[in-house]
């Protein structure tokens, strides 16, 4: 007779998701600040994806590389990153602080939409608020990557410390268990 699996709806998917994924993280070796580090690289890279039309994933490896962080670190950061929506909601948000920070004149109102045959003919109008809207997007999407990397890094790095002592302990509890087991035997 055949057991069946148990199913899960959407949200335990995603809880199951996130607690393999740190599973996976305080798992990987490196050291507390190389893991750390990775995490935060991966996770603040995740906010520009959608901004670059992910072209940062060229600039992937080599940034951590450079940095000398976790490569299985970065991406169980980028893959949280995904599982959060983050990147997602911070949008709108991301446009308004690039907006503040980079003003630009863009006429969206009055400019005509963008198509293909306009461009084709010489018009660049359509492209150019495009591309206009778009910096102002990747502008506040650097912000939000920097900020919640930096954040990222001292949460990971405290409950990577925390989980490496609750690791040693229990292996602390287990080796004094059967010392104190090998000795009631020989005794």
């Amino acid at each position: 007779m055949r057991v069946k699996p148990k199913k899960y709806n959407f949200f335990q998917r995603i809880g199951r998701a996130f607690k393999l994924n740190f599973i996976k993280l305080f798992r990987s070796p490196g050291g507390a600040k190389k893991v750390a580090l990775g995490f935060a690289i991966g996770f603040g890279l995740e906010m520009l994806v959608i901004s670059s039309a992910s072209l940062i994933y060229i600039l992937f490896i080599p940034i951590v590389r450079l940095a000398k962080g976790s490569f299985p670190a970065a991406i169980i950061g980028n893959v949280i990153g995904k599982l959060t929506f983050l990147p997602v909601i911070l949008l709108p948000f991301a446009r308004t602080i690039g907006k503040m920070i980079f003003p630009m004149k863009v006429k969206i109102g009055n400019s005509p939409p963008f198509s293909f045959k306009s461009l084709l003919h010489g018009d660049f109008s359509g492209l150019i608020s495009i591309l206009h809207g778009g910096v102002h997007v990747l502008i506040g999407m650097t912000i939000f990557g920097v900020v919640l990397g930096l954040a990222s890094y001292f949460i990971v790095y405290y409950f990577y410390e925390k989980e490496k002592a609750k690791r040693l302990t229990r292996i602390r509890d287990k080796q004094a268990l059967r010392k104190s087991k090998l000795n009631k035997t020989l005794i």
